[in-house]
């Protein structure tokens, strides 16, 4: 049986639930292993199980939540609780802060997906056109077998279905390339800020975000943005941890803002494997064969 697909932003969101949660409970004065047990113990998340058990041959909670990632959701929130860990920031600050990201990403891929409905429905059924031509042309009449026996019909037949393979691989790839989801915008942004929560200096925290990214997988980190909000910052004299945030907020909207003008101009770029291999593949497999046929009637009946 084929299984359902999850609806778009679940997975996310129900991780920056998890996250809430933890941080509502910490914030209850409950210590970080007993809050992760109360939260296995209510079903809020298998990935609360996952780290409750992990947690009893783990000397961490960023270490147990690194050993039940298989997300990169589940990755942010242990670079999270590993900053704050190392720079003293509070947990409930990290956690909060990572569940709004989370959240930003779910309501972007749930936007996106809404947008790619129609082009990906498009897609969908347009690949197969070929292959519908083909059998319609033997509705009429046209021998698709006998077509293979003469050269033209092998020619014919062999490169309409290597098109419509083409077509179908060309389109498949351009809407997963559309509804790909990266790491969130202002990941870094978020992550310093939270380091410097824990009162530690900017250089400190920097570098403690770019060890706890590269031991949880996620890789480097793009910092660009933020050393922009911290050069300001210095040259100002604000709140470094204050821009950061706004600045990561910022990104997010433009990231989903991208993505809705990703989602858009797919319909345009469908046309491309269209005209190029399916209406070709079209031709070949369903209205050639069937001239073919028609043209080989025609001389055996001036025989």
């Amino acid at each position: 049986m084929r299984r359902a697909r999850a609806p778009a932003g679940a997975q996310p969101d129900a991780v920056a639930a998890l996250a809430e949660s933890i941080a509502v409970l910490l914030d209850a004065g409950l210590p970080p292993r007993s809050a992760w047990e109360a939260a296995a113990g209510y079903g809020a998340h298998p990935l609360a199980d996952r780290v409750a058990n992990a947690l009893r041959h783990q000397p961490s909670c960023a270490s147990a939540l690194l050993q039940a990632a298989d997300t990169d959701d589940v990755r942010m929130l242990a670079v999270a609780w590993r900053v704050a860990e190392r720079t003293g920031a509070p947990l409930g600050h990290a956690l909060r802060a990572m569940a709004e990201t989370l959240r930003d990403a779910a309501e972007t891929e749930r936007e996106v997906d809404v947008a790619l409905s129609g082009p990906r429905a498009t897609a969908r059924l347009v690949s197969w056109l070929p292959a519908v031509g083909a059998v319609l042309a033997g509705a009429l009449g046209a021998d698709l077998v006998g077509a293979l026996g003469s050269a033209p019909g092998a020619i014919s037949v062999g490169a309409g279905v290597l098109l419509m393979l083409a077509g179908r691989w060309w389109m498949r790839a351009l809407v997963t390339r559309a509804v790909a989801r990266p790491l969130p915008q202002g990941l870094a942004e978020e992550l310093i800020a939270v380091g410097l929560a824990g009162g530690v200096s900017i250089g400190a925290a920097r570098e403690i975000v770019r060890e706890a990214a590269e031991e949880s997988g996620l890789g480097s980190l793009d910092e660009r943005g933020a050393a922009r909000v911290l050069r300001l910052a210095s040259a100002a004299g604000a709140p470094a941890g204050e821009l950061l945030t706004a600045a990561a907020r910022q990104q997010r909207r433009m990231a989903r803002a991208e993505g809705r003008r990703r989602a858009t101009t797919l319909g345009v770029r469908l046309m491309v494997p269209l005209g190029a291999c399916v209406l070709p593949s079209f031709l070949l497999l369903a209205v050639a064969p069937l001239v073919l046929s028609l043209l080989s009637s025609t001389t055996a009946g001036l025989r």
